[in-house]
């Protein structure tokens, strides 16, 4: 009886971690294209009204549907016990995401504090790199590829003959 309580959880973490990724991956690719129509040579209440929106739909529900879809998906790290090759892959792209995030929040912000004086990049190579970065989630993830367990670098996983930057000596 208790597996199935068990996998119920497991279920809805699921559930959850792919709904708010679902959100956050249409987010990074919908904000650039919102952001990109920005144009300095537009009234002041049209550029008023689509700066709010983008800054709305970031901060409303980009950034909580990428903070629960890392919640969720930490979670089922653990739950799991997917500590394998490719689910280390998988991290280094959703940090990508997280990097691509932040930037769509800084641009964001400079649109809205230059007050109509910011020509916003364009949004294809962003579009492109996010885009890339969940087609190769998606693969690792749905294909679960048997990965080397040398997939970081020997001087990643070497000591460096230096001391540790603290005084306390791990136990």
């Amino acid at each position: 009886m208790a597996a199935r309580g068990g996998g119920g959880m497991i279920v809805a973490v699921k559930l959850l971690h792919i709904a708010a990724l679902s959100i956050w991956c249409a987010g990074l690719v919908g904000l650039p294209l919102l952001l990109a129509k920005h144009d300095t040579a537009d009234e002041q209440t049209d550029y008023a009204r689509l700066r709010m929106l983008t800054h709305r739909f970031y901060i409303s529900v980009v950034t909580p549907a990428a903070v629960v879809s890392i919640a969720m998906g930490t979670a089922l790290i653990f739950l799991r016990g997917v500590f394998v090759p490719w689910m280390f892959a998988k991290l280094v792209l959703v940090g990508l995401l997280v990097l691509l995030h932040g930037f769509v929040g800084h641009m964001t912000v400079t649109i809205g504090e230059s007050g109509g004086g910011y020509a916003p990049k364009r949004a294809w190579p962003f579009v492109t790199v996010a885009t890339a970065a969940m087609v190769l989630i998606l693969v690792l993830v749905l294909g679960k590829p048997l990965l080397s367990e040398r997939i970081a670098p020997d001087w990643l996983l070497e000591p460096q003959d230096q001391p540790l930057p603290v005084d306390e000596v791990p136990m």
